[in-house]
């Protein structure tokens, strides 16, 4: 899955992937390490949690950064 808010905003066309932060685990983008955009309305308490929403698809998709 490509990150909406990365190729919207920033014209990129980067994986979402579990990044942690420190309100919890977040389905983002990435560029060379660096957090990109958040892509995921919700904070999730566990990657494992994360990793399970992305897989199945089921989270919020942002609209705006």
């Amino acid at each position: 899955m490509i990150g909406k808010l990365a190729k919207e905003i920033g014209g990129v066309n980067l994986p979402v992937t579990v990044l942690k932060s420190q309100a919890g685990f977040y389905l983002g983008t990435e560029d060379r390490g660096v957090p990109f955009s958040r892509e995921s309305a919700e904070y999730f308490v566990t990657r494992n949690l994360a990793e399970a929403a992305l897989a199945c698809g089921r989270f919020t998709q942002r609209m705006n950064p």
